[in-house]
């Protein structure tokens, strides 16, 4: 019997080692749920295709490749979130988007959505099968797309289209997964060295880009007696056995990362596209290396811009350096985060009071007892901060997160896709209690696939990231308390045990409980609504609009709010300060 389309895409799929596809089914998808069923692939029902995107998501920045579909009409707008955060973390992933009958396009048919204008500015491949000669050939140049540009690609899929009879394409079927190496040629490897050598002071910074180079990161700053930073996504690579890393910068960070970019001669960039702009010096030099061209200078002014895997790069340009003697600068620095990370466990060691239990204290018990090679994601937000600041990297540690995008609600959705791929390992899901309440249906697929998730809920009753952009901007924060179900009864409910922590001395035997639990577990600690991590570098007008904030906040008879806020941010500032 001949095989359908759908059936040929599917053993396309199989063949390039897919082994499972996020969707939530309908009448556009039918044919090819049916096809997933007679096939290897794992057909996974989320509740919601938002999350049935960002969990693939999480599979492709584990595994390199994942595979979500949506069917027409709300089916491809539910997916949107989850396929930016995708591309815009350069995640290989295919989205099938199934459409209407294709008889009926044009006529405002029931569910219509055009797929190339919807998915154009979230995908490297976007287009629509329509004939039964295309399927090889757009699957295939898809899949390349998306593995080779490291983003994703989009494919429309007609429902009537997809139980045509196939067609063979005399067209490669094959996908090809390159690994060539790229690096700077000798001149400009030469202009490196000599800038470099000329330097007296050298600070590394790198990002997710250099994942892959840890060894040779750290062997390049022990040659040039250079402290090492880092981004949030390049931490759980660069942070361990790295003897002169100082933490990361950013929003997120710490002021020893900040202050050793700023006090260096030479900065350079090693595979980061660090967004903020506002954190990076003007008045030394600057070098970019980043393995995408169109990347270079784009955040700062750069002395030197240069293409490359860092790995290669690095690995190359040794041989050009003269080693440096000095180590005062490095160790000016190391001594600085010393300090910074005393300053941290000051906020260990408190471990808070009832239904106020201190998040840097929860996180630090959290980090103390996961395991070795532990999966965390983290919602965006103030779970992002504790997770960057106290979450520490081992070299087989993982933390996955919306750091691109910026999407809140994405730390259970992303759970789910790395127990499906992984479940020889512990996930770890750090969740905000406004992140877990906007998707909280999907509970439900945990429960469904026997998924051995941890969802620890820090319950600031908040919204707690942008109650702190409201204060600092000099407005008192409006709208955003939250009144939350009882998360412990919800996930009773959902069919998995769930438990309430209320006091600072219950933490640690909770967290034990959960994780060594056999199954999902969900953890719903109520921390400290007012611990407000501020940023490393703290603008005169961000603390003049915090006052402000306060002042209308005692003149509108919330003295005691105001007060604990107010006592709480001052321990931020005067460490940062």
């Amino acid at each position: 019997m001949a095989k359908n389309i759908a059936e040929q895409i599917v053993e396309m799929l199989e063949n390039a080692n897919v082994k499972r596809i996020y969707a939530v089914t309908g009448d556009s998808l039918n044919h090819l749920n049916i096809a997933v069923k007679k096939s290897s692939i794992e057909w996974i029902h989320v509740r919601h295709e938002e999350v049935g995107a960002f969990a693939a998501a999480a599979e492709a920045e584990l595994d390199g490749f994942a595979v979500c579909a949506g069917s027409c009409g709300p089916g491809h707008v539910h997916l949107i979130n989850g396929v930016y955060e995708a591309h815009r973390s350069h995640l290989p992933m295919l989205v099938i988007a199934s459409t209407i009958p294709s008889e009926e396009m044009g006529m405002d048919y029931f569910q219509e959505t055009n797929t190339i204008k919807l998915f154009d500015d979230c995908s490297h491949y976007n287009q629509m099968i329509t004939r039964p000669e295309q399927v090889q050939r757009i699957m295939q140049t898809a899949i390349q797309h998306a593995i080779s540009k490291k983003g994703v690609s989009v494919i429309g899929l007609p429902g009537d289209v997809s139980e045509l009879n196939a067609e063979e394409a005399v067209t490669s079927n094959k996908i090809f997964k390159t690994n060539p190496v790229i690096r700077p040629s000798d001149e400009e490897l030469k202009s490196l060295a000599d800038l470099i050598n000329g330097s007296e002071k050298v600070t590394l910074y790198c990002g997710i880009g250099a994942e892959k180079a840890a060894a040779e990161v750290i062997q390049l700053s022990k040659y040039l007696k250079a402290p090492v930073g880092y981004s949030f996504r390049g931490k759980m690579a660069i942070q361990p056995n790295n003897p002169n890393e100082i933490g990361l910068t950013g929003l997120l960070g710490l002021p020893s990362a900040y202050h050793a970019m700023h006090e260096a001669d030479l900065l350079i960039l090693l595979g980061t596209d660090f967004p903020y702009q506002k954190f990076m010096p003007v008045k030394n030099k600057i070098v970019q290396i980043d393995e995408s061209a169109e990347r270079l200078g784009r955040r700062a002014k750069l002395e030197l811009g240069l293409t490359g895997d860092v790995k290669e790069t690095i690995k190359a340009l040794l041989p050009l350096l003269q080693e440096k003697k000095d180590i005062d600068f490095l160790n000016q620095q190391l001594e600085f985060y010393e300090k910074v990370k005393e300053g941290q466990l000051t906020y260990v060691n408190d471990p808070g009071t009832e239904d106020a239990i201190q998040p840097e204290f929860v996180t630090h018990t959290l980090d103390k007892l996961a395991k070795h090679d532990a999966v965390f994601t983290v919602d965006t937000g103030m779970c992002c901060v504790w997770g960057a600041r106290y979450i520490t990297g081992t070299g087989e540690r993982k933390m996955l997160g919306s750091f691109n995008h910026g999407s809140m609600a994405n730390a259970m959705p992303m759970a789910i896709g790395a127990a499906l791929a992984h479940p020889e390992r512990q996930v770890i899901a750090i969740c905000g209690d406004g992140g877990l309440s906007m998707l909280l249906g999907d509970m439900a697929t945990i429960f469904q696939y026997k998924l051995p998730v941890k969802l620890i809920v820090f319950n600031n009753r908040s919204l707690g990231m942008v109650k702190l952009e409201m204060e600092v901007g000099g407005m008192p924060d409006n709208e955003t308390d939250m009144v939350n179900p009882d998360f412990a009864m919800l996930a009773q409910v959902m069919g998995y045990p769930g438990k309430n922590v209320n006091k600072p001395e219950d933490v640690e035997n909770a967290i034990k409980e959960c994780l060594d639990y056999n199954g999902p577990y969900l953890l719903n600690i109520f921390t400290n609504p007012n611990a407000l991590a501020l940023p490393p570098k703290v603008e005169l007008e961000q603390v003049l609009g915090m006052t402000k904030a306060m002042t209308q906040l005692m003149l509108g008879g919330k003295m005691e709010e105001a007060l604990d806020t107010v006592k709480s941010n001052y321990k931020h500032i005067k460490d940062i300060l």
